[in-house]
C-alpha cells in the first residue's frame, strides 16, 4: 500500500508544480516554455529521489504499462500503480484549481488552456496529436526502461536520466499538445477545466499508453539477454 499512496503523492506533486508553472508562468514565449519543460523535469527528478526507494517513481500510467509489459511488475502492482496515480492527477489538479480561484490568475475555468490541460489544434486536430503523443511517450518510456534496466541502466542517475528527458520532450510539444505523455497528469487538469479540454483528454490517454506500449516491445528487443 505504501507504493501506491507514493505514487500518489508523486503524481501530484507533478501535477501542481508542471501545470502549476504552466499555468502561473505561462508557455506563450520561449522562456515560458523553456520555464515549463524545466518544472516538469525537475519535479521527477525531485520525486525519482524522494520515492524512487519505495515505488520506482513510475509517477505516470504509461511508464507502469511499459514496465509491466517488460515484466518488471505484477499486474496487480500495477493496478494499484494506476489507481494511486490518477487520484494524484486530480489531487494536483485540484490543489491548483484552487489557487487559481482564490488567487484570480490566468487559467481561469472554461479556457482550453487553463490548467495546464492539453489541446489538439495547434498539432492539427485528433489525427495530428495522438501522432506526437505516441511518438513522444514512445521516446520517453524507451529512456525509462532502459535507464532503469537492471543489467546496463544509469543506477543512481536513472532519475536524472529521466527527468532530463522529460525536460527535452516537452520543449518539443508544448507548443503541439501541451505535452502529456502522461495519462494522470491530463486527467487531473481536464476534470476541472471541462470543455475542449474534457471531450480530447482521451488523445492523452490512449496516445501516451500505445506509445509505452510500442516502446515496450522495442525494449525486449534491443535489450541485452538476461543471465540465466
Amino acid at each position: 500500500m505504501k507504493k501506491y499512496v507514493a505514487e500518489c503523492i508523486g503524481t501530484m506533486v507533478l501535477t501542481l508544480l508542471g501545470c502549476g508553472t504552466a499555468v502561473f508562468v505561462g508557455c506563450g514565449d520561449p522562456a515560458g516554455v523553456a520555464a515549463t519543460a524545466l518544472a516538469f523535469g525537475l519535479s521527477v527528478i525531485a520525486m525519482a529521489y524522494t520515492i524512487g526507494g519505495i515505488s520506482g517513481c513510475h509517477i505516470n500510467p504509461a511508464i507502469t504499462l511499459g514496465v509491466a509489459l517488460s515484466g518488471r511488475m505484477t499486474w496487480k502492482d500495477a493496478c494499484g500503480y494506476w489507481i494511486g496515480q490518477i487520484l494524484g492527477g486530480i489531487i494536483g489538479a485540484a490543489i491548483l484549481f484552487l489557487i487559481v480561484k482564490v488567487s484570480g490568475a490566468p487559467g481561469a475555468m472554461g479556457d482550453p488552456a487553463g490548467l495546464g490541460t492539453n489541446g489538439v489544434a495547434n498539432a492539427g486536430g485528433v489525427g495530428g496529436a495522438f501522432l506526437v503523443e505516441v511518438i513522444a511517450t514512445f521516446l520517453f518510456v524507451l529512456v525509462v526502461l532502459g535507464a532503469t534496466d537492471s543489467k546496463v541502466g544509469a543506477g543512481n542517475f536513472a532519475g536524472l536520466a529521466i527527468g532530463l528527458s522529460l525536460v527535452l520532450i516537452h520543449l518539443v510539444c508544448i507548443n503541439l499538445t501541451g505535452t502529456s505523455v502522461n495519462p494522470a497528469r491530463s486527467i487531473g487538469p481536464a476534470l476541472f477545466a471541462g470543455g475542449e479540454a474534457l471531450k480530447n483528454v482521451w488523445v492523452f490517454i490512449v496516445a501516451p499508453l500505445v506509445g509505452a506500449a510500442l516502446s515496450a516491445c522495442v525494449w525486449a528487443a534491443i535489450a541485452p539477454a538476461k543471465e540465466k
